[in-house]
């Protein structure tokens, strides 16, 4: 017999995200905060009261897609050809070191309950590096509005070199899924992955074109260029985790990416944000926040805890200072571009539930991954505002 309880548990992940999300909203910090205390809440963490079903997990695969796919159409590329060298080292500087923190932290602590799923130590080592380079410059771009800071030197290298910060986020994590198949040889991998952007490249060369010519030709119908989009980033996105072994988001990402520059991109990014925002990013969140117990969280994970929001927060501080100063920004200029990279979010938590469901990551690391996100949330805007209100530093 067919249950019907799973529109029980959808109106309540639902319910509970939004209301969440405008008590977060109300004390500065993104409404995803909300909807991974909602998952935390409603989870076996809090109060058990629903449990990650096989539904749950399909819907919340889909969201990732769609979130992908949106942070792909909403990159503008011509923003980052006018960013130039400064936002390019600032970003480099900024994934380099929190991949190399995050790596050296991992190591330390795996062992016993941390012991990778896979057995692949080395794999999954990296990859909590990875998680850490993920930067979410909407909560320092909601900041920096509100001080007025936007259009500054500092505020467009900081959204520049997020963007740029992304696509190298992008490639680290495609290179490293890739891998995480022991018995597969190296070259074959690196020749998958560029045989895989290769395709990428041309059939979006391909799709760009005909779907330019389907603008112009069915303007008066605009819900057709949204199905259009859809079909060819699920397509990319199949193609890239079924034949190349490379991330499906990867695939999703690109696939913005190449409507990116379209005259009618805002157009599909508003119908997706209108998807997204209504069911399928709420439902993946909590899901994040289904998938933990505090309960299980021993002396180690806490103590794991409180290296990662550390190394996390210093080493984009220093990474993404230090690659300002060597575009000759002033030390106060330099602080400000560090803590406005440090804010984590969407991507991280996204990168962090890939290596789940692929057996790269042990589910023991997820709570502090989604505490190193909270407290990036709550401490980035407060620290900005003062660096930007402090005359010397």
């Amino acid at each position: 017999m067919l249950s019907y309880i799973y529109l029980f548990d959808i109106a309540l992940i639902l319910l509970s995200t939004k209301v969440l999300g405008i008590v977060t909203k109300k004390f500065q910090m993104p409404q995803v905060v909300g909807a991974l205390l909602a998952g935390l809440v409603l989870g076996p963490a809090v109060f058990n009261v629903i449990t990650e079903t096989d539904f749950i997990k399909q819907i919340a695969e889909l969201g990732v897609i769609v979130i992908m796919f949106t942070a792909g159409l909403s990159t503008d590329i011509n923003e980052l050809k006018s960013t130039g060298k400064a936002s390019f080292i600032i970003a480099l500087c900024g994934v380099i070191l929190p991949l190399i923190g995050g790596t050296a932290v991992a190591y330390i602590f795996n062992r016993g309950e941390f012991a990778s799923i896979a057995g692949n130590e080395l794999i999954e080592n990296i990859f909590i590096g990875i998680i850490l380079t993920a930067t979410s410059v909407s909560i320092t771009v909601e900041t920096l509005k509100e001080l007025g800071k936007l259009n500054s030197r500092t505020g467009n290298a900081i959204l520049g070199a997020a963007l740029i910060d992304d696509i190298l986020g992008i490639i680290a994590l495609t290179i490293v899924t890739s891998f995480n198949d022991a018995s597969v040889s190296v070259i074959l991998v690196l020749i998958k992955i560029i045989l895989f952007f290769a395709v990428a490249g041309v059939s979006g060369y391909i799709f760009y074109k005909c779907f330019d010519k389907f603008v112009n030709r069915y303007e008066s119908d605009m819900r057709r260029f949204v199905i259009a989009a859809f079909v060819f980033c699920l397509l990319l996105s199949f193609v890239a985790e079924r034949f190349f072994g490379v991330a499906d988001i990867t695939g999703a990402f690109i696939a913005g990416l190449v409507l990116s520059n379209n005259k009618e991109t805002s157009y599909i990014n508003a119908r997706f944000e209108t998807l997204s925002y209504m069911l399928l990013s709420p439902i993946f969140f909590a899901s994040i926040g289904l998938k933990v117990s505090l309960s299980k969280m021993s002396s180690g994970i806490i103590l794991f805890t409180i290296c990662i929001v550390g190394i996390g927060i210093i080493t984009k501080i220093i990474g993404c200072g230090l690659g300002a100063k060597l575009c000759r920004f002033n030390n106060k200029e330099a602080l400000q571009v560090g803590i406005g990279m440090v804010a984590r979010g969407e991507v991280a938590l996204v990168v962090a539930n890939k290596g789940i469901s692929m057996g790269i990551m042990n589910p023991v690391f997820l709570a502090p991954i989604i505490i190193l996100v909270v407290v990036c949330a709550i401490a980035t805007p407060i620290i900005l505002k003062i660096v930007y209100k402090e005359k010397n530093i």
